[in-house]
């Protein structure tokens, strides 16, 4: 652990320093992505296309401005993705200071790792759950309404699942960081076990 102590506004200054690389990361990477925006979309929608292509149905544009700022985003995601070891690593980085010498040799499982279950969790979503979502909410066309899903909403929701499960993947890292730093035990986590 580092003795020396910092006032606020380097950390701050730190903090700064460090969500401008993040950034700048994302910003090339979103970039490099966008050429190949509308693949990128067609792989994420995937499972939407197929629900609703059992009826002939498909994605709808309803404004002139959607197809081109959903690839933008398309290309935001790509770059997020592209640079969650980046991301993990500043993340590390940032309150590695803080934590003892034995604790900071783990600053690259936990980039590797991080960016491991980051992926592991979006991959599962989008291979077993998000098929069963899509064509749970089609179903409820009925004779008074027929679906028209607009590639906007679609997108969102879709970012939104692999968001969720990606954060969600990360459950056992966090637990983990917690236990190695002290704030929970092992003694805490098995006490609270019926609960879970």
């Amino acid at each position: 652990m580092d003795e020396r102590a910092l006032p606020i506004t380097e950390h701050l200054a730190e903090l700064r320093s460090r969500l401008m690389w993040v950034v700048g990361a994302m910003f090339l990477g979103a970039v490099a992505s966008f050429n190949f925006a509308e693949q990128i979309f067609g792989f994420l929608l995937a499972p939407a296309v197929e629900a609703l292509g059992q009826q002939d149905s498909q994605l709808q544009a309803i404004a002139p401005t959607e197809i081109f700022f959903t690839y933008i985003k398309c290309a935001l995601l790509a770059g997020f993705v592209l640079t969650l070891p980046v991301t993990f690593y500043h993340l590390w980085a940032f309150i590695a200071p803080g934590l003892y010498d034995n604790e900071r040799k783990a600053v690259l499982p936990f980039v590797f790792f991080s960016t491991v279950l980051f992926a592991s969790g979006a991959i599962f979503g989008y291979s077993m759950v998000f098929p069963i979502v899509f064509q749970f909410f089609n179903s409820w066309d009925n004779e008074w309404v027929v679906s028209a899903w607009t590639m906007k909403e679609v997108f969102s929701l879709t970012t939104r699942l692999f968001l969720a499960f990606g954060v969600a993947f990360e459950l056992p890292l966090f637990v983990f960081f917690l236990s190695i730093t002290g704030i929970v035990s092992a003694k805490q986590l098995f006490s609270a076990t019926p609960y879970a």
